[in-house]
């Protein structure tokens, strides 16, 4: 991941608008970012992605054939470890970035973001950051979450984390930031950044977003409750 890192970032951007994929391409490039492919569609998303396997895709939610979620989704679940999708959209609604987040996407941006909360954004998450707030993404697992004990998840064994791990994955699912895990368990700065990715690497999770959502998923937080 280091070497991958030091590496110049390769993106993707989807939008079934071409002004919009040529005004992000000429943002990203001015900072040296490599815009690798363009997409119109989802469909021509997932293919894009496959053949070129760039560190980020830029993904619009609304686009004909396929939307952004579902192509975000098959993405990030057909072994592209590497590959962190933002999604885009023009609607600033919850249900679209819990249904962006539950898909695996590592954050959420408008369109009339400036260039440089784009380009910002596009470097936190390369660095393996979310772009939401854990305590954000408890708010909306709160408001659209709905367990179902038959339905089976990827992720539900949990058992292969420790005492230790298992308590920082249910402190960081209340919206702690490390700083706060730090305080709380008497610990340093970067024991609990060693803990919170030893817990991402042993689930197989992108980033602490995803965790949020998993520690609901699997009951280990409940809505409205800490534990």
């Amino acid at each position: 991941m280091a070497d991958r890192v030091s590496q110049p970032l390769r993106a993707v951007i989807a939008d079934d608008q071409a002004l919009v994929r040529s005004g992000f391409r000429m943002i990203l490039a001015a900072d040296g970012i490599d815009v690798v492919a363009e997409a119109a569609d989802g469909v021509d998303a997932v293919a894009a992605v496959r053949r070129t396997r760039p560190d980020l895709v830029l993904m619009d939610i609304r686009m004909p054939q396929m939307d952004g979620i579902e192509a975000a989704r098959r993405i990030l679940s057909g072994g592209l470890d590497e590959t962190r999708v933002i999604i885009l959209t023009t609607y600033d609604l919850d249900h679209y970035v819990y249904a962006a987040l539950t898909a695996g996407a590592s954050g959420f941006l408008l369109k009339d973001v400036s260039p440089e909360q784009l380009v910002a954004a596009v470097r936190l998450v390369r660095s393996g950051d979310a772009l939401l707030a854990p305590a954000i993404t408890r708010r909306l697992i709160e408001r659209f979450a709905q367990r179902d004990e038959a339905k089976p998840s990827l992720h539900r064994d949990l058992s292969g984390l420790t005492p230790r791990e298992l308590e920082v994955l249910r402190l960081l699912a209340t919206g702690l930031s490390n700083a706060e895990l730090a305080e709380r368990l008497t610990l340093s700065a970067t024991t609990v950044k060693t803990h919170v990715a030893r817990i991402l690497s042993k689930l197989g999770l992108r980033d602490r977003v995803q965790a949020v959502v998993l520690a609901y998923e699997t009951g280990l937080i409940s809505p409205g409750g800490n534990s």
